[in-house]
């Protein structure tokens, strides 16, 4: 590996460090339907998120939320010491991608079959500080 490849590298891992970021694999709900909880809470500030996805009616949120949590804990592993309310946090990115499709037979009429494509998704959820937006 090159000189230049081996900083950047670096910096990347540094930069990864300071982020506070939780992941969600192999969720088996279509993409679509995450991405519609999502983006309810892009953007918003943790607790009223929190608030938001628990009395949402929609399965997805309940997985968000989860996530939301799991973002949170690990902010807190980070930062001990500082009070959450203290601390401005909100949902910073949260990105959904398509994941691994499984592909079933289902019976049709007259000898045929139509294939159904069980859809699942990837989610990724970091977290920012008001305060950090403000200084950089």
């Amino acid at each position: 590996m090159g000189a230049r490849k081996r900083e950047s590298a670096l910096k990347r891992k540094e930069d990864k460090k300071q982020q506070y970021f939780a992941v969600l694999n192999n969720c088996p709900t279509s993409p679509r339907k995450m991405r519609l909880v999502c983006d309810m809470v892009r953007g918003m500030e943790v607790n009223r998120a929190l608030d938001v996805l628990k009395f949402s009616s929609k399965e997805a949120s309940r997985k968000v939320e989860k996530l939301l949590l799991s973002a949170i804990a690990n902010w807190q592993a980070k930062n001990e010491g500082v009070r959450l309310e203290e601390s401005n946090l909100y949902v910073d990115k949260i990105h959904v991608d398509s994941g691994r499709i499984l592909k079933r037979l289902r019976p049709a009429p007259q000898g045929r079959a139509h294939r159904i494509r069980k859809r699942s998704n990837h989610v990724r959820l970091y977290l920012g500080s008001k305060e950090n937006a403000i200084s950089e």
